[in-house]
């Protein structure tokens, strides 16, 4: 990584007294990192305890040097993924009956300079991109092409196709070449672990304003509050057929919004002031995370987390890629031109996501001229319940 990278992840010290929800913008790097935020007699036995359960890939090593220029502007950009893999229990969840894992969930996350504003940046799994060539990290399906060999460019295939084939590594270089935009870290959550993390914090109370009726994912929640243990959680931030119009537009919301609830149960059960509840929950959090070998460490987690302490809720953009359906296969979308690369543009150039590329009011956006008359939002609203 750069080293004005390397300074972005070691944060800045100051600023605004922090809110709830600035402990994090991805828990489980957070709940990580806090381990050594503790102090006390226990710092030293937590420290190594867990510190040597993170696993890290060497992205650098796996893409060499056939990768964006780093840019000096003081940003930092951070892919984060949700692996799954449907084998063993997690069939439950659906019909995959391979057992391979994919990129389930893929956001670019991107931390503007100052620290101050982040942007969110959801990619649907159903995405039709151009995958560059990679390194195989499983053999191919077709049984012909061995682990280790290299999987040649390919068109129009599905997002979450680069994972399946070539791993993170794989996710990164097709993200890359898809936005022009160099990341400097990447934290993959495994869904499996997933489930630990949610049952660590004792589960998570969510609300919906519409019912989920998914017996793929084996919910059935009428409208109101429901506290959702870490297999339930799993379901729901999975389903798709019970929400909307079934796509996976409309999980994406929910998967977004999740993490809002996730948040604040992390500040209400006072996981940062209990030596035992942090180290259960980051325990859990240490098993559901991979991420590249730069962080991948307590103290790395705990460089990147200084870093983003100072960003509020309130600052926090949350949009989803713009895609249309693609015209031959009305289950896959396109990126949306020039909607898409506005979006990119922006982050490449560390500016704000003009208004006219998305349909969200978010911090890091342009404000729009005039707001737009209110809609029926066409998936169930999820917010943290009362507390």
């Amino acid at each position: 990584m750069a080293d004005e990278q390397r300074e972005g992840a070691r944060g800045r010290r100051g600023g605004r007294p922090r809110t709830p929800r600035r402990r994090a913008l991805v828990v489980t790097a957070w709940a990580a990192a806090g381990v050594v935020l503790l102090g006390g007699g226990g710092l030293a036995y937590l420290y190594f305890e867990l510190d040597g359960k993170l696993r890290g890939v060497d992205i650098d090593r796996a893409l060499g040097r056939d990768r964006p220029d780093n840019v000096d502007n003081g940003s930092m950009d951070i892919l984060v993924l949700g692996s799954d893999s449907r084998s063993g229990d997690n069939r439950v969840y659906g019909d995959d009956a391979t057992g391979t894992a994919r990129s389930d969930t893929a956001m670019v996350v991107h931390i503007a300079k100052g620290h101050r504003k982040a942007g969110v940046v959801s990619i649907p799994r159903d995405t039709l991109v151009d995958r560059p060539e990679c390194r195989r990290t499983t053999a191919g399906a077709d049984g012909k092409s061995a682990k280790g060999s290299i999987a040649p460019a390919a068109n129009r295939v599905m997002f979450n196709e680069s994972y399946e084939i070539g791993g993170p590594a794989c996710t990164v270089k097709t993200v890359e070449a898809m936005t022009g935009i160099r990341m400097d870290h990447f934290i993959e959550v495994d869904f499996s672990g997933f489930k630990g993390l949610v049952d660590a914090l004792g589960g998570v109370t969510v609300t919906t304003t519409e019912p989920i009726h998914d017996l793929d994912s084996r919910l059935d929640l009428p409208p109101g509050a429901h506290h959702l243990n870490g297999e339930q959680s799993l379901g729901f931030v999975r389903t798709r057929h019970g929400i909307g119009d079934g796509s996976d537009l409309g999980r994406i919301g929910l998967q977004q919004q999740f993490l809002t609830s996730l948040l604040t149960q992390v500040h209400d059960i006072g996981v940062f002031g209990s030596p035992a509840k942090l180290y259960k929950v980051a325990d859990a959090a240490s098993k559901a995370i991979t991420t590249d070998s730069e962080i991948a460490s307590i103290s790395g987690l705990r460089k990147l987390a200084a870093g983003l302490k100072r960003i509020d809720a309130g600052d926090l953009t949350k949009v989803v890629l713009p895609v249309d359906y693609d015209a031959t296969d009305p289950n896959r979308v396109i990126p949306k031109d020039p909607e898409a690369d506005q979006v990119w543009s922006a982050l490449r150039e560390d500016r704000p996501i003009p208004w006219t590329a998305t349909t969200d009011e978010p911090a890091l956006a342009e404000p729009k001229p005039a707001p737009p008359t209110p809609k029926s939002p066409a998936v169930p609203k999820l917010t943290p319940s009362p507390r």
